[in-house]
């Protein structure tokens, strides 16, 4: 694999900035409600302020990430990727430092800011810099190691959080985010994609027409940078496997969204379950992650191909929720557990589709744009999901089947199967590929204009 030193670094990086995020996950509950409602079990003023904060978050990251992926195409990964990681230290410090209610409320306000730019942009701009350092036979070995990582720093982060205490979690959340921002900038060289005349970006200004290569857009004036919604629009037409794929990671993260929010109040109400219980199912599903994204990955994408990964990921969702959905014992929802072997293979693999359908100057906005449409499904998720299960969970169910809003969360991974099913992969460049890449990259002539 190419720029393998870089990419260790890379991995590293993306490890640790996880990990930070993701161990507080399992204390900020406690951390909100002793905050808002000393003293109590049930608080709904928690529940809505953790609402209104993924909601806006979201709404957030839909303009943010294809921003920040099209400012890193035009001023390097590693500077963009300084911002987020430096923001997500700000509100972990916070309350490392105290968790009384002041002090959570003046959290809660940072977080909700930086969660815009850090809830993905780490993950998007570290897509980008993995697409500069790999050729696309390999991509999807990268993309898949990536993946595990991530995964990785899940797993990692859920043991910790079971041996620490909260004030402990925090800190040690602070420290290794401060750790990661620190590692990045000595230990992570930026890279500079080479363009020539097959791999002209799609949104290339009219004005820069006459010059190539991704350095000539840092020239551009900043706010022609944003990408305007007709921008977008235009990359995601810009080929039809980019626009299926575009529908594909709306409904994957649509199921995903569903899953991460109200799985767990399913099986509290069916089998009882608490924390020790979730967070063996949580294990099991970040061990299966691991696994299928470090290992399977690698392995069957070169063989077999990355449309044939995302089809087995989607089906295995579906699959997955309908055995929850149905189930008649505890037990069996370990079983389900275990199909996330399978499950996760479907988000690197859309990454990686469309990675092939873009040019190197233009890999930052297309992941963004693929963060964007997953954050929009995340906040959709909760409109669709919240009131079908509130209902099939209670008494006023219209039939008793009260795994039936588990059950429309697979048929959302359904749908993407469906539409997955005629994604084929087109080369960016024309069939003489083969015949340029004897040829200087480092040579960019200027383009012929049609």
């Amino acid at each position: 694999m190419e720029n393998w030193g870089n990419l260790v670094h890379l991995f590293v990086t993306v490890f640790l900035a996880n990990f930070a995020a993701l161990v507080v996950n399992l204390a900020i509950a406690d951390v909100t409600m002793e905050a808002v409602c000393p003293g109590k079990d049930e608080c709904s003023l928690a529940i809505y302020l953790t609402g209104f904060q993924q909601a806006i978050a979201g709404l957030g990251s839909v303009v943010i990430m294809p921003l920040i992926g099209n400012m890193s195409d035009a001023y390097g990964r590693k500077a963009l990727l300084t911002i987020p990681m430096t923001l997500s230290i700000i509100p972990l410090a916070i309350l490392a430092w105290e968790r009384t209610t002041s002090f959570f409320y003046a959290y809660y306000v940072l977080k909700t800011i930086t969660a815009m730019v850090c809830e993905g942009g780490v993950l998007c701009i570290s897509l980008g810099y993995l697409a500069d350092s790999v050729t696309e036979g390999k991509r999807v070995s990268a993309f898949g190691v990536l993946a595990g990582v991530v995964s990785g720093a899940s797993l990692c982060s859920t043991f910790a959080a079971r041996l620490l205490s909260t004030a402990q979690i925090f800190q040690v959340a602070a420290a290794v985010s401060i750790a990661a921002a620190v590692y990045m900038r000595i230990f992570l060289k930026d890279l500079t994609p080479h363009t020539n005349v097959l791999e002209e970006p799609i949104l290339k200004p009219e004005t820069d027409r006459d010059q190539v290569g991704c350095e000539s857009l840092r020239e551009i004036d900043f706010f022609k940078q944003i990408p305007s919604p007709k921008d977008i629009i235009h990359l995601l037409k810009s080929s039809t496997t980019f626009s299926v794929a575009a529908f594909v990671a709306f409904f994957n993260s649509l199921a995903e969204a569903g899953v991460q929010a109200f799985l767990m109040y399913f099986l509290k109400a069916r089998f009882q379950f608490k924390k020790d219980q979730f967070a063996d199912i949580w294990l099991i599903t970040y061990i299966g992650a691991t696994v299928s994204n470090m290992i399977f990955m690698p392995i069957l994408g070169p063989i077999i191909g990355e449309e044939i990964l995302l089809s087995v990921g989607l089906f295995a969702g579906f699959l997955n929720m309908l055995l929850y959905s149905i189930a008649w014992s505890s037990w069996v929802t370990y079983v389900a557990a275990w199909l996330s072997v399978f499950l996760f293979l479907a988000s690197p693999s859309i990454r990686c589709i469309v990675s092939k359908q873009v040019g190197p100057c233009e890999q930052g906005i297309a992941q963004g744009c693929l963060l964007g449409i997953a954050s929009f499904a995340n906040v959709i998720s909760p409109l669709i999901y919240s009131p079908l299960s509130a209902l099939f969970l209670s008494e006023r169910a219209p039939f008793n089947f009260p795994g039936f809003s588990i059950m429309c969360i697979g048929l959302a991974w359904f749908i993407g199967f469906i539409l997955s099913i005629v994604i084929k992969i087109v080369p960016l460049m024309p069939k003489d590929r083969e015949v340029n890449r004897g040829l200087n990259r480092n040579t960019c002539p200027a383009p012929t204009l049609v």
